[in-house]
């Protein structure tokens, strides 16, 4: 691959300017500088189609024609010409019988491409029937006979097969890394309209990330008539409407449509294009071609030209001929034979005068004979009349014999069949760039601007005749004049109508993109009907430099980070408090249950944009995965001068340089996680997530070190914790998770029930001697005080803090009454007990009545809450003995049902109402003798069973309401005063 002297600017890769900052895929920034890293770069490629009309050898003849050719210099007479007067059908020429050239130039091409039609034999429909499913076969051997034929180290780009289509790219080393989006596809024009025995195989492929080729191998409808001319232009209607690439992908890059045939920048369409010879004789033209034929190419001039019978076995004549014919051109040979001898004579010159004249000045040279019979070509008149490749198209000066149709094995010898088919161009190579179908549309453009013009005077009433002296520009007018159609009499003129004359140069006085090197027909490959075609062409186009690319890549990369960077809100984290020294880490050291600690976080918009945050939502508790219960609560502040805090709400925004600080509290409230982090299933760990909108997200790691606990345990486990408390215990002794059997029981109940209960039957006291003492005290007279949480007086939050208190002094095995403060009333001493208390039975794992002791009650009492309350004395002596089989459980109830009682009886007045007053109670009163003392006691002992049976009792059905009455009948059972009343 070379580098052109200029720069080429015409490429098919669009790209638009990048704004800086503006949001965007690297991918898309670096193609928007592709003409950064770009340089100029000159291929080589070599175009080549045969029809091998299903003849056996002729991938034998393949290195002859397409990958070695003819020394051009000795002209085309050089070819050796056998003097056997029999026909020789052979399929192969010798290797002596010509000198063969790399590339005819000494030099490698870039690219070969190779156009085989009929590649299988398609001439019976049934045998065509058969191979709807291509039979690779053909393409095994013709690959093989190619990669046999060409250089070392060619790569194939594309093949496809398409019935007797047959495409083959292949593409030198050091191009193949710079090819890409290579896509192919087939158009079947043949039986029906769909079949593939006609049609084309099209290739695109894109070259050094900027530019687009296009290869299409076709093979159209044969036939002489006119009808067969329009089915070739309504093959090649259906090939350009049906091609459709897939999308091209640049750096990440990907089109939004598919490529169409019209889109590349460099087209070649090639094959059989079957196009014939209108107007004139068969025979005529079979007779002056097969002599021009004989004349041109034998190679015998120092022997007597043979006759138009003769039996040289070359040139076979089935027609007939006059000798002054064979005798002017064997003059005419003999002539130019003696002035080669001249000429390489060393004791004479040749004259000036004796020169060769231009030959297609010549009336009796091949070049005038070719010249005179192309202006019938069908495939240049329909180009004439703008029919069909009319947008851009050009071909190459035909110099050569027509193509078609040979008899097979034989030199220059016509169709000598039936048929006798004139001689024809069927075997093309056209070729169009970008510039030269953009030239074309333009035009079309231009003609249609004319014609809306026109009628736009026409009707003002404006003849055209009456501006021309004012509307006439001598610069422009008269210049690129549309050839005329069909009806403007184009038919009779289509003979000065030049394929190429828009292909010549740019008009800009650029260098061209594409330059024609050769083209040619190969008169001495005999093995098929039709003479293979070349066509050799050298493109200039701008490709990707590869260290530049990366260059910029970085570049650009580093540019749009930078701007992303500053133009993105941004803050900046500072952790205040907490004990640990890890920056970014909020440590909140020990955690008990039920205490509350506090970390503050202080954020700063550090950035040039305002900025928008908020934590993410922690994860929400759940009985089946208490690791992740809610354990954390954020909240944002905004300080004043004054040094209070304004809370804000759950997203703020704060402008460049202000300032807010986030709280982040924690505390283990939930019973599920108390016992997830005793049996160490869990761990207090998590991270908070700050999201900054439209900008970077941070990551705040928040732990603590987990305190155990008496709650969230079994009374199996508590019955084995020494006098010194369950923290202390678990530390010393390292205990990992729950207490074990193998530790020695140390109490007959949990001493924490104990003490409880104890301070909530003396604090009981103490309420009842206040109310007595103190004026201003009066003890709520709601039957469910204190256990019932609506009653209690004591405002939530200086709860949560007193009911800690009490739950470490649980824990550390330390006086209850030192945990809360000396002032508090003793209203509200009772209302936290009874709050820790409720929470402690809650807590226990298997319940003071764990579901195997309740199942036997159930078995032995079913009818409990029918039974008369006479009765229950009997019954509560009968439960004991069944709960006796689990010692601590049956202890630890009977201390809970024992104090309870007792508070009930101290919290309800003893003291008898007034006689009228008594009357009065007697007479409201359910039963006989029932005074207000005893129906108040009575509803304060079935108000307080309706509170405590559910956290007693563990069943497997919390939903049976016949449970949950016999659950309160038992306990209202043991809370009621054996006074027989």
């Amino acid at each position: 691959m070379e580098e052109p002297a200029k720069d080429q600017t015409n490429q098919s890769v669009e790209s638009d300017p990048v704004e800086v900052g503006v949001p965007q895929s690297l991918a898309r920034a670096v193609l928007s500088r592709r003409s950064e890293y770009l340089r100029p770069c000159k291929i080589r490629v070599k175009v080549g189609t045969w029809n091998v009309a299903a003849c056996t050898g002729t991938d034998k003849d393949l290195a002859s024609w397409f990958t070695e050719e003819l020394d051009t210099s000795k002209g085309p007479s050089t070819v050796d010409v056998s003097n056997d007067a029999t026909p020789q059908h052979s399929t192969r020429q010798s290797s002596e019988d010509f000198e063969p050239t790399r590339s005819g130039r000494g030099e490698e091409f870039d690219l070969y491409v190779l156009g085989l039609q009929e590649v299988v034999d398609l001439n019976r429909t049934g045998e065509y029937m058969s191979r709807i499913y291509v039979d690779n076969g053909p393409m095994e051997k013709w690959t093989a006979a190619l990669e046999a034929a060409l250089p070392q180290g060619y790569q194939l780009v594309a093949s496809e097969q398409m019935t007797g289509l047959l495409l083959l790219i292949y593409a030198s080393p050091t191009i193949v890394p710079t090819i890409s989006n290579v896509s192919t596809q087939q158009v079947g024009t043949g039986l029906l309209g769909y079949f593939g025995n006609k049609g084309a195989v099209a290739t695109r492929l894109v070259l050094g990330e900027t530019t687009k080729l296009l290869f299409v191998n076709s093979h159209l409808a044969s036939g002489a008539g006119s009808a067969a001319l329009e089915r070739r232009c309504w093959d090649v209607g259906q090939i350009l409407s049906k091609t459709q690439f897939d999308p091209v992908v640049i750096g990440g890059v990907s089109d939004d449509d598919g490529d169409k045939i019209g889109d590349e920048d460099f087209a070649f369409w090639f094959g059989d294009l079957n196009f014939r010879l209108d107007g004139l004789p068969g025979d005529d033209i079979r007779r002056l071609l097969t002599l021009h034929a004989r004349g041109e190419y034998d190679l015998s001039n120092d022997k007597p030209p043979p006759p138009i019978e003769g039996d040289d076995g070359i040139i076979v004549m089935r027609t007939s001929e006059s000798d002054d014919d064979t005798t002017t051109m064997s003059s005419m040979h003999s002539r130019d034979h003696s002035f080669d001898q001249s000429f390489d004579s060393a004791s004479s010159l040749p004259d000036p005068d004796d020169f060769p004249e231009d030959p297609s000045q010549d009336p009796a040279s091949l070049q005038a004979t070719i010249d005179s019979l192309l202006p019938h070509d069908q495939l240049r008149r329909i180009i004439a009349q703008q029919k069909l490749f009319h947008d851009g198209w050009k071909e190459g000066p035909i110099s050569f014999l027509p193509t078609f149709k040979y008899d097979v094995g034989t030199f220059g010898l016509f169709d000598t069949s039936e048929k006798q088919r004139a001689p024809s161009w069927c075997d093309r190579v056209l070729y169009r760039t970008r510039k030269d179908k953009e030239g074309h549309d333009k035009k079309i453009e231009e003609m249609k601007e004319a014609k809306l013009k026109d009628a736009e005077m026409r009707a003002r009433g404006i003849e055209e005749d009456d501006d021309v002296l004012f509307s006439y520009d001598p610069d422009t007018d008269g210049e690129d004049q549309p050839p005329k159609t069909a009806s403007d009499g184009a038919y009779d003129e289509y003979d000065e109508y030049d394929i190429n004359e828009t292909g010549a140069g740019s008009d800009d006085g650029s260098q061209d993109q594409i330059s024609l090197d050769f083209y040619t027909s190969h008169q001495r490959i005999t093995s098929s009907d039709h003479k293979p075609v070349v066509s050799t062409f050298t493109l200039n186009y701008d490709a990707v430099d590869p260290e530049k690319k990366a260059r910029i890549h970085a570049e650009i990369a580093f540019e749009l980070d930078r701007a992303e960077n500053e133009g993105r809100p941004g803050v900046t984290l500072i952790v205040e408090g907490g004990h640990g020294q890890t920056d970014g880490v909020v440590d909140f050291g020990e955690v008990g249950f039920f205490e509350t600690h506090s970390c503050s976080i202080t954020i700063a918009n550090t950035s040039s944009a305002a900025a928008s945050f908020e934590f993410l939502n922690e994860s929400q508790p759940s009985e089946d995965d208490a690791g992740t219960a809610k354990w954390l609560k954020t909240s944002f502040h905004r300080p004043d001068e004054a040094g209070t805090k304004s809370k804000l709400g759950a997203s703020v925004t704060l402008e460049p340089g202000e300032t807010a600080l986030a709280i982040i509290e924690a505390r283990v409230s939930e019973i599920p996680h108390v016992r997830a982090l005793n049996d160490a299933s869990c761990k207090l760990e998590d991270v908070l997530v700050l999201r900054v909108e439209g900008g970077k997200d941070h990551f705040v790691p928040v732990h603590g070190t987990w305190l155990p606990s008496c709650f969230g345990r079994s009374i199996d486990e508590l019955i084995r914790v020494p006098e010194y408390g369950i923290r202390k215990f678990v530390k010393e002794k390292n205990i990992q998770g729950t207490i074990t059997y193998d530790w020695d029981v140390h109490c007959s109940a949990p001493r924490e029930l104990f003490k409880l209960t104890e301070a909530i039957q003396t604090v009981a006291e103490r309420c009842v001697a206040d109310e007595a003492m103190l004026e201003d005290m009066t003890l709520p007279r709601d039957p469910g005080w204190p256990l019932d949480p609506s009653t209690w007086t004591m405002e939530a939050a200086k709860q949560d803090a007193l009911k800690a208190a009490l739950i470490s002094s649980l824990d550390t095995h330390s006086p209850l009454g030192d945990a809360l403060p000396v002032e508090l009333l003793s209203t509200q001493k009772l209302e936290i007990y009874s709050s820790v208390l409720l929470l402690f039975l809650a807590s226990l794992i298997d319940g003071l009545i764990p579901p195997h002791l309740w199942a036997k009650l159930s078995i032995e009492l079913p009818n409990l809450a029918a039974l008369p309350q006479t009765a229950w004395p009997d019954v509560k002596n009968h439960i004991l003995d069944l709960l006796s089989s689990s010692p601590s459980h049956n202890i630890a109830f009977v201390f809970l049902t024992a104090t309870l009682a007792r508070v009930v009886t101290e919290l309800t007045p003893a003291t008898q109402p007034s006689p009228a007053l008594g009357a009065l109670t007697r007479r409201l009163s359910f039963r006989p003798g029932e005074t207000e003392a005893t129906r108040k006691r009575r509803a304060r002992e079935r108000r307080y069973a309706e509170l405590v049976s559910p956290l007693l009792f563990r069943t497997s059905d919390d939903k049976d309401k016949a449970k949950k009455d016999r659950e309160r009948t038992v306990l209202e059972m043991f809370l009621r005063k054996d006074d027989r009343s």
